[in-house]
């Protein structure tokens, strides 16, 4: 029997909280339980309309903002923010599953990207002005593009609405946001917060399934820019409905699978220590986690002596649980997912897994961080992303290809490399078909940088002032001076 207070929830609309139109709900499920945490509007197309509407009422008033001025609403923001790190943090630790520490490390970082961004959209450049015809002067501008409609993930669930709410309204465009059906606790709260700081209309959040809201926000004819974080599948869909509409501007981030070359001179006990972290940080819930390690034969045995002794002791628990160092995967879908990859890898005959440890709560979804042993290069478990606690280990030798390898997938997300020799790991960064390539690391992000990849990792990039200009329009200005 279930001992969690249901929260009720509405979404945010014109600068007010408000019940979907046609007054349906949809719970909200704890992962590290199985228990309803939340009821939250199950929104619809009519729910949408009317967000898109305040926006685009809210839109030329605020696109003629000074950058000044929608700076220091977000630096505002931030301050509110910080000041409510904790609720936050269990929100969204409760919410997703994962352990407190990682969601207050995750809160943190949201302020400072508030910052930076409020920041940064003071500082967007562009070419000189200058003559290319006589008698003219010619100028560029960036412009903002009007309402976009932005789609969040579930497994960084604020942060990563963050990265796309920042860009958007920081450059003048006004904003409906559609945080995942499974986590929108905190996009909702982030919005309540905002509330007196931004102008009716200017940031909107609407809850409810991918269809038919993301579907409905993404076909909208008035929307100018949809922003996706998700998987390649709903990509290529976007990608469609775009086409189909009014060809809105399409930025995509997408899936991963991080390939983590390890050469024989290598430290081991840092590289140890990265893959625990890059592979099982948020259940190895990441598109940029380190899921495939290609290890040099001559430290392969010794590799796998010290990992899997350490994913073996990996304290698996919910929030609840102040020790756990990971928790559950999101719902059991992805639970069921993940085990289909595994127990195929296991069908394989050549592959052993790693287990550890199995969660603290039947009824939660867990799934045990996992080492898959014995990988080949052509096996499912290191060509397609599984996006859960595994990490496949491949060994190889100076005649295999490593690097070939390693751009071999269909993603180009992000990418490490272990060695003490600077000039290899520089040359293999350089050759490296990855938006990331880490050195003697795996997976810190901050906000100066950007975020993006090659192949079938998405287009245009989050983070860094290059993000900021993925939400405007070049325009040139040309002016007779009537000198001829």
């Amino acid at each position: 029997m279930s001992t969690t207070a249901v929260k009720q929830v509405q979404m945010f609309i014109d600068g007010e909280s408000r019940p979907a139109i046609d007054g349906k709900t949809v719970a909200v499920i704890a992962p590290a339980t199985g228990e309803q945490i939340a009821e939250v509007p199950a929104g619809s197309a009519a729910d949408v309309d009317a967000a898109v509407a305040a926006a685009e009422a809210a839109f030329p008033a605020w696109s003629l903002t000074t950058p000044g001025e929608r700076a220091k609403a977000l630096l505002k923001l931030a301050e509110r923010l910080e000041a409510a790190e904790e609720e936050f943090a269990a929100l969204e630790a409760l919410n997703v599953g994962k352990p407190m520490g990682l969601a207050r490390e995750e809160v943190e970082m949201i302020v400072d990207h508030l910052r930076f961004f409020a920041g940064a959209a003071r500082t967007i450049e562009g070419r000189a002005t200058g003559e290319y015809m006589p008698g003219h002067t010619s100028m560029i501008r960036r412009d903002p593009l009007g309402v976009v409609g932005s789609v969040a993930p579930w497994n960084y669930p604020l942060l990563m609405a963050i990265w796309k709410i920042c860009p958007a309204l920081m450059t003048g465009n006004t904003l409906v946001l559609k945080p995942s059906e499974n986590t929108p606790l905190t996009a909702i709260r982030l919005a309540e917060l905002a509330g007196d700081l931004f102008p009716k209309g200017v940031f909107n959040v609407v809850t409810g399934d991918g269809d038919p809201v993301g579907v409905s926000l993404v076909r909208h004819p008035k929307v100018r820019m949809s922003s996706l974080t998700g998987d390649v599948a709903t990509g290529r869909e976007i990608l469609k409905a775009a086409a189909e509409t009014n060809l809105k501007r399409v930025h995509l981030e997408l899936g991963g699978k991080a390939p983590v070359i390890i050469l024989p001179d290598a430290n081991l006990d840092l590289v140890v220590e990265k893959l625990m972290e890059g592979a099982f940080c948020n259940s190895g819930q990441d598109c940029m986690a380190a899921s495939r390690v290609y290890a040099a034969k001559e430290i392969h045995d010794d590799l796998l002596s010290s990992l899997v002794p350490a994913v073996e002791a990996l304290k698996v628990g919910g929030p609840a649980d102040d020790a756990s160092e990971m928790g559950p995967v999101i719902s059991p879908v992805q639970r069921d997912r993940v085990n289909g990859f595994l127990d195929r890898a296991k069908a394989t005959g050549h592959i052993d897994l790693q287990h550890g440890g199995e969660g603290d709560n039947a009824d939660g979804f867990f799934v045990p961080p996992t080492v898959v042993v014995g990988a080949e290069q052509h096996d499912e478990i290191v060509q397609k992303e599984v996006f859960g606690p595994v990490v496949s280990i491949t060994s190889f030798d100076q005649n295999d290809d490593v690097l070939a390898w390693a751009n071999d997938v269909e993603y180009g997300l992000a990418s490490s490399i272990f060695t003490t020799d600077v000039a290899r790991a520089l040359d293999l960064a350089r050759k490296l078909q990855f938006g990331t390539v880490w050195i003697n690391d795996h997976l810190p992000v901050v906000p100066e940088m950007p975020h993006g990849g090659f192949k079938q990792s998405g287009n245009g990039n989050d983070m860094s002032v290059y993000s900021l200009e993925e939400y405007t329009e070049l325009k040139h200005v040309m002016v007779n001076l009537g000198t001829d």
